[in-house]
């Protein structure tokens, strides 16, 4: 049968054995190499997989070993090596035991990864949540009248407070805050809406895609890169039920171009007796341009500016959770308020509680630029971050032997999540070069890693930038590329 070799001799629940194949195996030696295999509550007592049972529900370790099981016996009847050392079944199991969604250590410098979850949450709205989950709330309960509430009053007021709108609606993203509202004013009738801003919003959604699920009919006018007011004038009829402007919040058109301001649009609008819409994409609070980031229009100006109903997420510029929040006129709101549709893209009480608790951060702007982790990691001054890129360098270049080249070189962190597309802020990255090992073989090491690391690979060198890496990481991603070394997972 396949090569059995012993590790300090004695049976497989003493030394253990590595069983090496790479030939068809007969029936017979099939058999005999299944008989290496332990049983599942064999398994269950090697030390290492105990302590998974202290952390663990039993029933998902138990449903873990089952699988390392199955896929080591199916390894084995098609002639594989396989590794049946407690220690190497058992850290089968303690990567098979780990949930789906997990933390991962983000040093790539894209602040809003779209794909790492967006926004880091603020530590009140981490309290907030637990306090939220952890037991019953007046999510739909008025307290002062003792009778049902409504779950979007909890954020309303402080919502119109900071944008200056009549009233607030918050739903669970803002795909679904466009959609209800497209649906609400304009199901069966025209909106118009420049050809240069028809966007798509990630994941190939795209506005034109949504619109037509709400209902409304869509009248592009203008071109790519030049739009009038004279262009949505003309486009007006009896159909006509609102005037769109779309935020180009993803990218920019520059050069010979030309774009209709939502105060202008606002004021077409009063002209005609037609509402005013305008998603803004990634809405801001804050003027970031005293940090060296480029121009972003807050909700508060396209409020100010007159436009009736404003859409924006709250998990990007903000700095909250995924929800899409939507202000505005209070006759439309409340028009939303009552479609049907609200239900179905209704917000949960631990968004709510987290989108509240970041609000409230929000009431000192000042501190907001400290608590908020956003928008701490965009305005991190270039000259902290060379601070810890060489901090982080020498544990580093400590840990890891001379064979390792580490340096730091400048570079350029991405703001994310279709936010600022054009703004590249300066930053610190800390560089490295293995010996043997390339620089994308060890990016997929690390994310093999716990907690998994994602990095990014420049000119043959894996690169940690230092914008999204909290001082706190330090120990986790020296001990990760440490490992990484052995070719093994912590």
């Amino acid at each position: 049968m396949a090569e059995a070799l012993l590790r300090g001799g004695g049976a497989f629940g003493v030394g253990g054995r590595r069983l090496k194949g790479g030939k068809e195996l007969t029936p017979e030696e099939k058999n005999a190499a299944l008989r290496q295999l332990p049983a599942v509550d064999e398994v269950l007592r090697f030390p290492e997989v105990r302590g998974l049972l202290a952390v663990y529900p039993r029933g998902v370790v138990v449903e873990a070993v089952r699988g390392v099981l199955g896929g080591l016996r199916a390894a084995l009847l098609r002639g594989e090596s396989v590794d049946l050392r407690p220690e190497a079944v058992a850290a089968g199991v303690a990567q098979a035991v780990l949930p789906k969604l997990r933390r991962v250590v983000n040093a790539t410098g894209v602040v809003l990864h779209t794909n790492l979850g967006r926004a880091v949450l603020c530590e009140r709205a981490l309290q907030a949540i637990a306090a939220a989950g952890g037991g019953y709330t007046n999510l739909e309960f008025d307290l002062n009248r003792g009778k049902r509430g409504e779950r979007y009053a909890l954020v309303e007021e402080i919502l119109c407070r900071l944008t200056g709108a009549e009233a607030a609606l918050v739903v669970n993203n803002n795909a679904a805050a466009v959609l209800l509202a497209l649906s609400t004013l304009a199901a069966g009738r025209e909106v118009i809406v420049s050809r240069g801003q028809l966007v798509e919003i990630g994941g190939s959604f795209r506005i034109p895609d949504v619109m037509r699920q709400s209902g409304a009919i869509l009248v592009e006018v203008g071109t790519t890169n030049k739009t009038h007011l004279s262009d949505y004038r003309n486009a007006i009829t009896e159909r006509t039920a609102l005037l769109l402007h779309v935020h180009m919040s993803n990218y920019r058109i520059v050069g010979f171009t030309r774009e209709v301001s939502p105060a202008e649009l606002s004021g077409l609008g009063r002209e005609h007796g037609l509402p005013v819409m305008s998603d803004l994409g990634s809405g801001t609070l804050l003027d970031l341009r005293r940090f060296g980031l480029p121009y972003e229009p807050t909700v508060q100006e396209i409020v100010g500016a007159g436009v009736d109903v404003v859409t924006f997420s709250g998990d990007k510029l903000l700095g909250g959770p995924q929800a899409g929040i939507i202000v505005g006129r209070r006759e439309y709101i409340a028009r939303m308020k009552r479609n049907p549709l609200t239900r179905a893209v209704r917000i949960d009480k631990l968004t709510l509680a987290a989108l509240e608790a970041t609000l409230r951060e929000y009431l000192d702007p000042q501190e907001a630029l400290t608590t908020i982790p956003t928008l701490r990691l965009l305005t991190r001054p270039l000259e902290e971050l060379k601070a810890l890129a060489g901090r982080l360098a020498g544990e580093l270049a400590a840990a890891l032997g001379p064979e390792v080249a580490v340096w730091v070189e400048e570079g350029c962190s991405e703001v994310g999540g279709g936010a600022l597309p054009t703004a590249l802020p300066r930053t610190a990255c800390v560089c490295l070069s293995f010996p043997e090992l390339e620089a994308g073989e060890a990016a997929r090491r690390l994310l093999r890693a716990e907690p998994p690391v994602v990095t990014r690979v420049e000119r043959d060198a894996l690169v940690l930038d230092l914008r999204t890496i909290d001082p706190a990481e330090f120990p986790l991603l020296t001990g990760a590329c440490r490992t990484l070394l052995r070719g093994g997972t912590q």
